[in-house]
């Protein structure tokens, strides 16, 4: 992991402690990240979070799908402190583990899991090749016949927004010095080649035309802080009705071992 991404992250998880913030300020992208990973886990499965920051997800996965237990892994120490100390608090007595581990070489046994998930985690390596490292051994812990959900930033999503922005005069958005988005033809190809049964969840593009394009053309962006403008409200509502269209920078790969 290069330096400057790791300390960011380290950053992140002393300085937003429980909060949503730690991993992203756009809760209601969290909300439908949540909704997503959430709609293939099973009541009494065993899960791995892999990439879990302050474990904000984790707990809500694990009370909400009723799991029979769930791990979080993190590179970033802080951020495991800081599900420690949610563990510790509220769930003391629950099947919840928090540690500090590496997506590219999981400290975790082969053939485990019922299912596991990432939830912008590989963009945060600097290459396609540790992206498929960490990719393989999110496979690798997961039991035959389970599920591998990579909810992920991708690329080509970003450029039909920005082609869009463009039309209008906005500003692009940028890719953070800290993220690399997957190709989807990349990550298409080499599952294909694996041979591995897969579909492609497009499940925030509504949000994101809205909250990333007309949000700012039918109200003032500078009159709200973060992602407080009401209007996000509106498009995670029509999210969760409809979705589609290319332009979901954040989609799910879903996985079947």
């Amino acid at each position: 992991m290069s330096d400057h991404i790791k300390d960011y992250w380290e950053s992140q998880g002393k300085n937003h402690g429980a909060s949503h913030w730690a991993s992203w300020g756009d809760n209601w992208m969290i909300d439908l990240e949540i909704e997503t990973i959430g709609a293939y886990l099973k009541e009494g499965d065993d899960v791995v979070d892999i990439g879990c920051a302050n474990g904000f997800s984790a707990f809500r996965q694990y009370k909400g799908r009723k799991l029979k237990s769930i791990t979080g892994i993190d590179f970033a120490s802080n951020m495991i402190q800081a599900a420690n100390e949610t563990r510790q608090k509220e769930y003391s007595n629950e099947n919840i583990d928090f540690r500090v581990g590496d997506v590219r070489s999981l400290d975790l046994e082969s053939n485990r899991y019922d299912a596991a998930y990432t939830t912008r985690v590989l963009i945060n390596l600097p290459t396609w090749e540790e992206q498929k490292k960490g990719i393989e051994e999110c496979i690798r812990v997961v039991k035959p016949g389970g599920v591998v959900i990579l909810s992920e930033g991708f690329w080509e999503p970003l450029c039909l927004l920005n082609s869009l922005r463009g039309m209008k005069g906005l500003p692009s958005l940028v890719e953070h010095d800290f993220n690399r988005y997957i190709k989807l033809p990349a990550i298409k190809q080499y599952l294909l080649d694996r041979g591995l049964q897969f579909e492609i969840n497009d499940f925030s593009s509504i949000y994101y035309l809205g909250s990333r394009f007309l949000r700012e053309l039918v109200t003032d962006p500078t009159a709200y802080e973060g992602f407080t403008n009401p209007i996000n409200k509106f498009f995670y509502e029509l999210e969760q009705q409809f979705s589609g269209g290319g332009f979901g920078i954040q989609q799910a790969i879903v996985i079947r071992k």
